[in-house]
């Protein structure tokens, strides 16, 4: 027997109607590097409806790529809607990328065109003679830059003048399973592998976000996403938001902890989403601020040190609302909420399981499997295995990629890559990526636990912890460490501290100081960079 429930397509267009019928007069600030622009989602409307007709104008086929090269703004929140719901697939450039890796994603994709704030001008131009299908080149007055003399032959369009000759579009799209957007990884090793989310993917996506042991987002909020709109759909943030009505604020191009601590007092932001970095920074600059506002302080992209979310509470009485994602995850595959029958433990035990990766978001289906048996770990918080995901919202393949079959098991799981562990109440903590931990004499030490402990120092800012070689134990680890400006840390301060902390022989065998953490596309530590900086070191002998 069937149910006897109506079907309808899950699309994005849903969400679109939703925001500029029941919430014209909720919107959108966005910081500029002249001041604030704020429009409602009524304007925001009538303006995505014209951008759809551009598109059309433009000659884009009727699933194009559209490429955004572009920083958190109203502007790009119109591109993340009239591309989908005009049947088109949006394409967020990753402006980090390396110049061959951006040439490598947009061929890959075969955008067609390429939409830029005026202030990345000086990074696209150089390159667009690389581009191979890119017919036209549309560029956005962010109100920082100029227009290069040399435009490589392509008749630079202007966005706005673009909107103000076209009549509004009508949407329609009937296929929840049409391509709606694409990612790129950040391509750490290899070329980034392409990522292709649809309209039901999205929208199961954006629902697990409103959910209340999730972000909760709702109407009542005001949402900064600092993660950046080409990084995984900004967490799919812009997509909950202008469902439920939440308004938005845009950060642009300034992500100094002073620029996002202005915006946050500014605006009452009541939830702020970014990566650890961003948070080390705000934290150190939030003397003197009024964040009452917040209720929601999220974090993802990496581990988050427990210093850092404690820091927080002991500062504004929150603590970072720890999430777990990649892009193959859309990113949301869980978060870090203490369940009801544990919030009688004791605060030390509270911290840990605030520093976890929490539960499996509804609808999605996690495990830790031994990479050796393919067993699932016992639940014992100590079992280590490689993190898999499943769900409506996680990728099945890569876009037209023969690394395809490497990264999915058998019955379809995604291999993330993550070590992790899970305790006798599942909660989930990430140890390691596969790649990072340091196999030292057959057994393995967590670079991620042990930055955490290291990061525990009060004069430390930041760390990270590599392997190098060693004549007998194969790896040891090498703690590459930034000291806090005005403090001076010695190597034999940081062991004496560590004692105790860690097993005796997870201790560094060395520890350099250096001025900064290399950081990726996205704002993780780049150990890739370290290692390469570090390959021939060689270790102090006993």
């Amino acid at each position: 027997m069937k149910g006897l429930m109506q079907h309808g397509p899950l699309v994005l267009t849903h969400f679109f109607d939703r925001a500029e019928t029941l919430f014209r007069d909720k919107g959108v600030v966005t910081a500029t590097g002249a001041g604030l622009e704020r429009v409602t989602y009524g304007e925001w409307a009538a303006r995505t409806r014209r951008l759809g007709t551009v598109l059309d104008d433009l000659g884009i086929s009727a699933d194009g790529r559209v490429a955004t090269f572009a920083w958190n703004t109203a502007r790009h929140l119109e591109l993340y809607f009239a591309a989908p719901c005009s049947g088109r697939v949006l394409h967020t450039l990753n402006i980090r990328l390396f110049p061959e890796q951006l040439t490598y994603v947009v061929n890959h994709a075969e955008d067609e065109v390429i939409f830029v704030d005026k202030s990345l001008l000086g990074l696209l131009m150089p390159l667009v003679h690389t581009f191979r299908t890119v017919k036209h080149v549309v560029v956005m007055d962010d109100g920082v830059g100029a227009i290069p003399d040399d435009t490589a032959g392509f008749d630079l369009l202007d966005y706005e003048e673009l909107l103000a000759g076209a009549a509004p579009a009508e949407f329609h799209v009937t296929d929840e399973d049409q391509a709606a957007s694409m990612c790129y990884t950040s391509g750490t090793t290899g070329n980034p592998k392409g990522v292709v989310y649809s309209h039901r993917s999205s929208w199961l996506h954006a629902f697990s976000t409103t959910a209340a042991d999730s972000l909760g987002a709702s109407e009542h909020d005001r949402i900064l996403p600092v993660v950046p709109m080409f990084h995984v759909n900004a967490w799919g943030l812009p997509h909950s938001c202008v469902a439920v009505g939440a308004d938005l604020i845009m950060p642009g191009p300034d992500l100094s902890p002073p620029a996002l601590l202005r915006l946050m007092e500014g605006e009452r932001v009541t939830v702020a989403a970014g990566v650890p970095t961003i948070w080390m920074g705000v934290l150190n600059a939030l003397d003197g601020h009024d964040l009452s506002s917040l209720r929601a302080l999220v974090c993802g992209g990496s581990a988050v040190p427990r210093v850092l979310s404690e820091g927080f509470k002991a500062k504004i009485g929150i603590p970072i609302t720890q999430g777990w994602g990649m892009t193959e995850t859309s990113p949301l595959g869980s978060v870090a909420r203490v369940k009801s029958t544990l919030e009688g433990c004791d605060e030390d035990t509270l911290a840990d399981l605030r520093a976890t990766i929490g539960l499996p978001a509804l609808g999605v289906d996690l495990r830790v499997v031994d990479q050796v048996t393919g067993e699932r770990v016992p639940w014992d918080g100590t079992s280590r295995g490689e993190l898999q995901a499943a769900g409506p919202w996680i990728a099945r393949e890569y876009y037209n990629d023969a690394r395809s079959p490497e990264s999915f098991t058998a019955d379809g799981w995604l291999k993330t890559g993550d070590v992790a562990t899970v305790d006798a109440n599942g909660y989930m903590r990430i140890v390691d990526r596969t790649k990072d931990v340091v196999k030292s004499g057959g057994e393995w030490i967590s670079s991620v636990e042990l930055e955490n402990e290291i990061m525990a120092h009060p004069k430390v800012a930041e760390a990270a912890v590599i392997g190098v070689k060693h004549p007998k134990w194969s790896e040891r680890p090498l703690a590459c460490v930034v000291v806090r400006p005005g403090e001076e840390l010695t190597k034999e301060e940081l062991l004496a501290f560590l004692e105790g902390r860690v097993a005796k022989w997870w201790l560094p065998d060395d520890v350099v100081f250096i001025d900064e953490v290399p950081k990726t596309s996205v704002g993780k530590f780049s150990k890739l960079q370290l290692r390469d900086r570090f390959s021939d070191y060689r270790l102090p002998t006993a």
